[in-house]
Formats: C-alpha cells, sequence, structure tokens
C-alpha cells in the first residue's frame, strides 16, 4: 500500500522547524529530506528516520523495523503529531549523516 499524500505532506509540514523539507516520490513511497539530506522514508502512511547515536537518545520509544522488505533497519515513529519532538529529531538525526553527494 502507497502512502497517501495528504500524510505525506502532514509528516514534511511536522518536520518543517528542522529547515528545509523536501519529499520526492521513490519505489512507490517517499523519500524525505532535510537540507538535501535523505533521513528517512515515509511508506505506508509510516515514518522511518535512519538510525543514529543521538536519534536514539531523543527517541521516545525504539521500534526498529525495516520500512520495505530488503531494506535495512530504520527507526519507526508513530508520533507524528508532535512537531516539536519530530523536528528537533530530525535535526540531531541530520546533523549525524554525512554531507549528501552532489
Amino acid at each position: 500500500m502507497a502512502s497517501n499524500p495528504d500524510f505525506v505532506q502532514y509528516v514534511a509540514d511536522q518536520c518543517a522547524d528542522a529547515g528545509d523539507i523536501v519529499t520526492r516520490k521513490m519505489f512507490g513511497d517517499y523519500g524525505i529530506y532535510c537540507r538535501g539530506r535523505l533521513f528517512g522514508l515515509i511508506c505506508d502512511n509510516t515514518l522511518y528516520i535512519k538510525p543514529t547515536e543521538m536519534g536514539r537518545r531523543l527517541l521516545r520509544v525504539e521500534v526498529m523495523q525495516a520500512p520495505y522488505p530488503g531494506a535495512k533497519y530504520h527507526f519507526r515513529i508513530d508520533d507524528v503529531d508532535d512537531r516539536d519532538y519530530l523536528a528537533e529529531l530530525v535535526r540531531v538525526t541530520c546533523a549525524a549523516l554525512p554531507e549528501p553527494r552532489i
């Protein structure tokens, strides 16, 4: 099941305080970027964020799950309604990720 575009936009809006958020359709679902860094995926109306140690420290509940069969495990984020929490999680995650390749 693909993600609903309204849900994707809602998640992007919730993350907006972290910086310039962009979503891109990929593999039938969406990649989500902040300032050019791919920090997560939105698959089947669920947000998945790349695991980092700093992100792990902020998690309220740690649930690791593959967003689709064969994918690497990500943090599954069930609480997308807390805008401040989500923005901070995106900020610390992106700070720990390498610069995007051009």
